[in-house]
């Protein structure tokens, strides 16, 4: 049995594999329709969320599967001081598969440890975010040909973005990456990220403020929006929410083939008139994250590929 809880889990070659049958299911959907015909994955959402919850229900239905679980900790047995390590034990009976998200970092860890089903980490706190993650991976190689040889701006809330964090580690994977972080200095990368994993892995890279003058240099543009609800107070988010917006003249600076990626969900950080731009990939990439996921539970609940 195997847990999902940090990008690292899997190998780089067991990545390419996941992605290369993500795609298969993105080019034969019906073929998948009935797979997991008799399972059940349980969605335990202790904070809000609606494209990976959903994302995670809408891929286990489309394998002929069935969904159980809750949406926030106020609808769980969390709310009457239940521990993790108890819920997933409870939970363990009821399915095969869990997908959890937990304001606490290391909460899916705790409950792999204790989980006699596979554990899927989707968010924990501002620490990792794997199947975002695996969802990044696919749409920069659908769009690009490649994971490799790229200049990668991440830019905005670098600091609380799990998101960026399991970008980051899964990216200096591949050789060739190049990062460029946007950020207000307040935002920066943690610093174990910059020692333990860029520096450690002698990974190029440089710390801007200013948007304009990267985006030249752009391969891969990845927009994140500044987290309210990581902040311990209202001034500082107030202060820093509108330190990037991505709009129609700074588009006009990128590169005719640079693409935009965004986690989701935006505030307004990117402006609707980007939208139409062809190189803007933020919603296709929700629908990659369906494929994604798809293929993971399959990966994950070892069902055979169908022929």
């Amino acid at each position: 049995m195997r847990h999902l809880l940090n990008p690292l889990d899997f190998s780089v070659e067991e990545i390419d594999r996941l992605l290369d049958l993500a795609v298969d299911i993105e080019h034969n959907l019906p073929k998948y329709a009935h797979v997991c015909e008799g399972k059940k994955i349980a969605t335990l959402f202790y904070e809000p969320s609606t494209r990976t919850r959903l994302s995670f229900e809408s891929a286990m239905l489309s394998l002929g599967g069935s969904v159980l679980g809750f949406s926030s900790a106020d609808s769980s047995s969390a709310a009457k001081g239940e521990s993790v390590a108890d819920t997933i034990r409870i939970i363990s009976c009821y399915a095969d598969i869990c997908a959890m998200r937990h304001p606490k970092e290391g909460a899916p860890l705790v409950a792999a440890n204790n989980s006699s089903i596979p554990v899927i980490n989707a968010g924990d706190g501002g620490h990792q975010h794997p199947t975002q993650t695996l969802t990044d991976l696919m749409t920069i190689r659908s769009l690009k040909g490649r994971l490799d040889h790229m200049t990668v701006g991440l830019c905005g809330d670098l600091k609380f973005g799990r998101t960026v964090h399991s970008l980051i580690n899964a990216l200096v994977r591949y050789p060739g990456i190049r990062f460029i972080l946007i950020s207000p200095p307040e935002l920066r990368v943690p610093g174990y990220i910059r020692k333990d994993v860029l520096n450690a892995k002698g990974i190029e890279y440089k710390e801007v403020w200013n948007l304009d003058e990267a985006m030249p240099e752009l391969d891969i543009l990845y927009m994140t929006r500044v987290q309210r609800e990581r902040f311990f107070n209202e001034e500082d988010y107030i202060r820093l929410k509108d330190s990037y917006i991505l709009d129609r003249a700074k588009m006009k600076l990128a590169k005719d083939d640079m693409f935009v990626l965004h986690p989701l969900p935006r505030v307004n950080e990117i402006s609707v008139e980007v939208d139409k731009d062809p190189r803007a990939a933020y919603f296709k990439q929700v629908q990659y994250g369906v494929y994604v996921r798809m293929a993971l539970i399959m990966t994950l609940l070892e069902v055979e590929k169908p022929c």
